[in-house]
Formats: structure tokens, sequence, C-alpha cells
């Protein structure tokens, strides 16, 4: 039995939708909606150190460390403090990660088609270049009303007030104040997550498991996913941190603009502010966003993420 066959029976025996095929319209669709819901539920797990981690950005005098912030924040606004923002949390970055997941899985497939002998780190980097693009222009107005709102208690409560707080006082700009270092950000972060992901899980399968994905369980599979997301969410991390703190400044107008945010903010510190709170959050989250992603895709009978498409083939299952 072919490997198309076994992937086919694997993926009917695992109550995929009835005449989907990898590549369509409802395949894009099956992940961007996994991506929407991994992403969403994930980032909202984790409000409160993102509260911590905002407010540590942009006042690290007060908020010195993580446990001496959280008490702070407990003691002055109370323990619902910590969950402020939650709302562009869960939905800013639903839309995200739905475009992302989802949007990756379609550039890759038409880079792979257009770029025929290109390497695949080459495919991986504009695949998720462009899709990050458009992920991050949904998500700034989300990022825009959550920032003001865990760092300024008196600017809104959640997103129902905020967006037309935002709008009233600096119209639609307002909202995409910080989408160009929010693309300095995400566009590496993005790239060296998805490329770091797909050649980890290339390395384990062939290294370590030393088995083709169709033949292995679905633990193994979602071991290999969990493991390959912790290390791509770390080597992300660490390459994006600058960026995340000139968002965080210009949001809350700490600065007027980029050369101003790290003028201010000093070279040193846009490497090292708030980094051991981010890899606390974004190791585990994006390891948890994989999880939930590639058991969403075993659960539909699809196969789990990993390889090029030309590296495939197109199966009905």
């Amino acid at each position: 039995m072919g490997d198309a066959e076994t992937a086919a029976r694997a993926g009917r025996g695992n109550g995929a939708a009835a005449g989907m095929r990898v590549f369509s319209p409802e395949y894009y669709a099956l992940c961007a909606g996994g991506g929407m819901l991994a992403a969403g539920a994930t980032h909202l797990a984790i409000t409160p150190l993102d509260v911590l981690k905002v407010n540590m950005q942009v006042n690290p005098m007060k908020y010195s460390s993580i446990f001496a912030g959280l008490n702070v924040l407990v003691k002055e606004e109370g323990p619902s403090s910590l969950w402020r923002g939650w709302g562009g949390k869960f939905f800013g970055y639903g839309v995200q990660g739905g475009c992302k997941f989802g949007l990756y899985e379609y550039f890759k497939k038409r880079y792979s088609d257009m770029l025929p002998d290109s390497n695949k780190s080459t495919i991986y980097f504009l695949s998720s270049a462009s899709a990050q693009i458009i992920a991050d222009v949904g998500l700034s107005p989300f990022e825009s009303v959550k920032v003001r709102v865990q760092t300024q208690p008196m600017f809104a409560k959640g997103l129902i007030d905020g967006f037309p707080r935002v709008y009233a006082t600096e119209g639609l700009s307002g909202f995409y104040r910080g989408l160009l270092p929010l693309w300095g950000r995400n566009l590496p972060f993005s790239m060296l997550m998805f490329s770091t992901f797909e050649h980890t899980v290339d390395f384990l399968y062939q290294k370590v498991i030393q088995k083709r994905k169709e033949n292995c369980s679905t633990i193994q599979q979602l071991g290999a996913t969990c493991l390959a997301g912790y290390i791509s969410g770390a080597v992300g991390t660490v390459v994006s941190n600058p960026a995340d703190n000139i968002v965080s400044s210009l949001y809350n107008k700490k600065a007027e603009n980029i050369i101003h945010a790290v003028k201010s903010i000093g070279l040193r510190n846009l490497f090292t502010r708030s980094l051991p709170i981010r890899i606390t959050l974004v190791g585990p989250v994006i390891t948890m966003q994989w999880f939930f992603y590639d058991t969403i895709k075993i659960l539909t009978g699809l196969p789990t993420t990993g390889g090029l498409p030309r590296d495939l083939e197109e199966v009905n299952i």
C-alpha cells in the first residue's frame, strides 16, 4: 500500500469530512479556524502575564520583576486588574492566528508550486512573512486598544468602549499607530518560528523517531509537534524582543516615533527588558498553539504540519 493510500485510509478512520481535499478551499478554511481557536484560547489563558509584561515595559522601575510586579498589580488595583484587555487577547489574537496559520498553509502551497527549485527555508520564510503581514493588519486595532486598557486603567474597560475612544481621540490612524513595529516584532518572530518548527519536526522524524510521519502514532506525532513548538517559540522570542518593547512604548505614547522609542529605552534594554517574562509566556503559548492546531487536524483526518506540499501527494480524505 502506498504512502498516499495509507494517509487517505488514516484520514477516513479519523473522521475527516467526506470529500475534503488537502489544499482545497475547505482545507484552508479548516486551518484558519483551527489557528483562530488555538491562538485565541492560548492568548486568553495567559492574559495576567501579558498585563504584567506590558506594564514592565512601560514602567520598569515600578514593575521590576515577575513576582514583585504581580504583587503591585493585585495590591493596588485588585485581582481583576490581571484580566484587563482579555477581549483584545482573545479576539485580536484569534483573528491573527486564523490568518497566520491559514494563510501560511496557503502561501506554502503557492510558493512551493511557483518556486519548485527553491530550498525549504526559502519557502518557509516567504510563506510565513506573507501570512504575518496580513495577520498583523487584522491584529493591530485590537492590540492598540488592549495595550491602553492594560496600562491606563481609566482609558476604557475593554474593546466595546475602547474602540470608540481610540477613534474619537486619534481617528483611524490610532488603530495602526504601532503597525510598523508590530511587523518589526512579528515578522522575524513568525519567519523564525515557522521555519524552526518545520526543520525541527523534520529532524525529529528523521533522526530521533526514525519513522515516516504517517507511520507514527498520534502520541508520537503530537509529541514531535509540542517539542518543535517550544523550540520555535523560544528562538522567535529572543529575536522579536526589541520590537515588542517599541510597540508598547508607542501605544502608550511614551515615545513619538520609533527612533525616539529606541533612544528612550536604550539599546541594551531593547533586548533585555521583559525578556524573561516573554520567554515564560511565549514558549508554552506557542507549544499549546501547535498542539491544539495539529490536534484539530488529526481529529478531522488531516496530516499534521510539516514538510512542503510538493513532498506530499494530494489525497482525498
